[in-house]
């Protein structure tokens, strides 16, 4: 039998999960309506006008030359080229030769890499972004099942009906992707959503094999729970779902790392 496609934590953040809503400039939070990030929010001011400056480009747009641009924002050269090379590093600019800056784009993925960096500092192991992706799930269920998008709730359902029907691991896996990418959606918060995509890109590379494919009932099982507490419009549920859904999916992974130690 073909094994169980999975991560540690099971899925969604990896390869095959289609584009969820983009959140990078314009988009909406339907929960709460509040004071949108500006370049007010920067303790560096240079830094904060620079971005705003971006906010109004496509990617692939050139920035203006170090000249101009130092004299719009009333700032040295000097300083400039210091905020331009902190934004390289943040994936937004590249400069290239006889063309200058470009930009890149405003994207929450780029934010991987720096996060990383400041894990690897940290010291912070891998596992531990468990409890962080839990959270951020559970407050998606809930906020499904109080006031969803009901957008994200169809393609839960038919991420569903694909786990059912596929007997691969490999199907299963997208349809498992395609459910969470459903679930931050449905959740109906752009916050949450950029928090998942940023931990997305963090998370990239964790992927690996369960070998025990008789575990897919359960797998399925599980997200039945958590669509049909959604459904219900019933957020302690939702929650409960969720929390039983991490809980089951550790033991299913001590399970398999114990089949593949008998293996070795």
């Amino acid at each position: 039998m073909a094994p169980l496609v999975t991560t540690r934590w099971l899925l969604p953040y990896d390869r095959c999960m289609k584009q969820m809503p983009d959140v990078s400039s314009n988009g909406r939070d339907q929960k709460t309506r509040g004071e949108p990030f500006t370049a007010a929010h920067f303790s560096d001011p240079i830094l904060g006008d620079l971005v705003e400056l971006l906010r109004t480009k496509e990617p692939g747009d050139r920035m203006p030359s170090e000249r101009e641009l130092a004299a719009r924002l009333g700032v040295s050269r000097t300083a400039l080229r210091d905020r331009i090379g902190q934004l390289e590093a943040f994936g937004v600019l590249e400069r290239r030769e006889r063309e200058g800056a470009i930009y890149t784009g405003l994207r929450p993925e780029k934010m991987g890499e720096v996060l990383i960096l400041g894990l690897i500092s940290s010291e912070i192991h891998v596992e531990s972004l468990s409890a962080v992706r839990h959270a951020l799930e559970r407050e998606a269920a809930i906020l499904a099942a109080t006031r969803p998008d009901l957008s994200g709730i169809e393609s839960m359902r038919n991420a569903l009906l694909e786990m059912h029907q596929s007997q691969h691991g490999s199907d299963i896996f997208s349809a498992d992707v395609e459910f969470h990418e459903g679930l931050f959606v449905a959740s109906n918060s752009s916050g949450l959503i950029f928090l998942a995509r940023v931990l997305r890109a963090v998370l990239q590379g964790t992927l690996r094999f369960v070998t025990l494919a008789e575990e897919r009932d359960m797998v399925r099982q599980l997200h039945s729970d958590i669509l049909a507490a959604i459904d219900a419009r019933d957020p302690e549920a939702a929650r409960l779902a969720i929390d039983r859904h991490f809980e089951q999916l550790e033991v299913l992974f001590e399970k398999d790392a114990r089949h593949r130690a008998l293996e070795q």
